[in-house]
C-alpha cells in the first residue's frame, strides 16, 4: 500500500531526539506513539482520582511526544500527507491544552483514538515495506 510507505517517508531521519541504538526510524516512531498513548492513559486516571499535578506531567509528556512527532515530519518526501499530519498534530496539542484545562475527559478520548489509528497504521507498516528501507540509519 502506497499510503502506508508515504506515512513512513512523512517522518525524515531526523527530529526525534531518542537515542536507541537498535531502533530503525519505525520502531523509534512506534514507540513514541506508544509513549504517547500510555500518558493519555495515565493522565485518564490520574483525572479520574483528582491528581491534578500528575494529571499535568503526563499531559506534559505527551504534548512534547506530539511536537516531537511533528518535528520529526518530512515534508519534502512526505508532501500532502506530512502537510495533513502536521495539522492533525497541532490540533491535537491544542486539544491536549484544553484537557488540561477543563479536565474533560471527552477531549481526552477523542485525542487517545486519533492517535491510537495512527498507532496502528504504524504498527502495520513493517510488513508493507522492505526490510532494507526499515534499517536506514540517520
Amino acid at each position: 500500500m502506497r499510503v502506508n510507505f508515504r506515512a513512513m517517508e512523512s517522518y525524515g531521519n531526523g527530529g526525534v531526539e531518542i537515542q536507541v541504538a537498535t531502533a530503525n526510524r519505525v520502531e523509534l516512531i512506534q514507540m513514541l506513539f506508544d509513549g504517547l498513548i500510555d500518558s493519555l492513559m495515565t493522565a485518564k486516571g490520574h483525572i479520574e482520582r483528582g491528581a491534578i499535578l500528575e494529571k499535568g506531567k503526563c499531559l506534559k509528556r505527551a504534548s512534547r511526544i506530539v511536537i516531537a512527532l511533528q518535528g520529526a515530519l518530512d515534508f519534502e518526501k512526505g508532501g500532502e500527507l506530512a502537510r495533513n499530519l502536521n495539522e492533525l498534530y497541532a490540533y491535537v496539542a491544542r486539544r491536549l491544552v484544553f484537557v488540561n484545562a477543563h479536565n474533560d475527559l471527552s477531549v481526552l478520548e477523542e485525542v487517545r483514538g486519533l492517535m491510537s489509528e495512527i498507532r496502528d497504521a504504524w504498527r502495520e507498516l513493517p510488513s508493507l515495506i522492505p526490510a532494507t528501507l526499515l534499517h536506514t540509519r540517520h
